[in-house]
């Protein structure tokens, strides 16, 4: 195993499973001194809801303080439920919004001022429903749009700062987010052929490392010269 991240200090949201602790292990493996963060708890990772600003800037500074500083945050943390557009409530919507687009928003803020320090990388993980529209996700989309197009803007705005800012979209991968989402509704009708069709799954469900790797690389000084990329890894699902 390589070395890339040797010395390299790194924050990772959503760090308690999924994509988010294959990028722990990952960047560990690799040599980088990694600090994961998530709502849920879990072995070595610290309390954070990413959709507070207080808790934001209480964990932000806590990685900040015990690494001497961050080279590397990477959004992951997000939430994902099928909803019917008729049965859609604010307060579902709100909560996509607030995990998925102001948490990147939140975190990104907080840990910019260390990040301006050592000129270091934002990466962070939307979806191809952020590229391309699926049923029963209009929530879901729209926080992962606006995501991408949050992550373009920082990646113009803070290259002055030697800040790279870019985003990773994957298709369905092996988590407990779709599987969850999907056994929500077991006794409702969806159109899951529809729903196969566009989210991906008819390709197969990749692996969390498939992802990380993809993080891991834009990261990466292999990447100094990338910034404000979409990067799908989705076995071309949203071609």
């Amino acid at each position: 195993m390589g070395a890339r991240f040797e010395g390299k200090r790194v924050l990772v949201t959503g760090a308690a499973g999924g994509i988010g602790r294959a990028t722990v292990d990952l960047l560990t493996e690799e040599g980088g001194r990694v600090v994961g963060v998530d709502l849920r708890e879990a072995e070595g990772v610290h309390p954070c809801d990413v959709s507070d600003a207080g808790s934001v800037a209480t964990a932000v500074d806590a990685a900040a303080k015990q690494l001497g500083g961050l080279d590397v945050l990477v959004n992951v943390a997000g939430i994902d439920q099928f909803r019917r557009f008729e049965d859609l409530d604010v307060a579902t919507w709100q909560r996509h919004l607030g995990v998925n687009l102001t948490g990147p928003m939140l975190m990104s803020h907080a840990a910019y001022p260390h990040l301006r320090e050592s000129r270091g990388a934002i990466v962070t993980i939307a979806s191809i429903a952020g590229l391309r529209a699926q049923p029963y996700q209009a929530a879901y989309c729209a926080s992962k749009g606006g995501v991408i197009m949050l992550m373009k803007s920082l990646a113009l705005e803070l290259a002055a700062d030697g800040i790279r800012v870019n985003t990773v979209c994957p298709g369905g991968v092996e988590t407990d987010l779709p599987m969850a989402a999907a056994a929500e509704h077991t006794d409702t009708v969806l159109d899951w052929g529809l729903l196969s069709e566009t989210a991906g799954a008819r390709y197969g469900f990749m692996p969390a490392r498939h992802i990380a790797d993809a993080v891991a690389y834009l990261a990466s000084d292999a990447a100094a010269s990338v910034t404000g990329a979409v990067l799908s890894v989705d076995r071309g699902t949203a071609c």
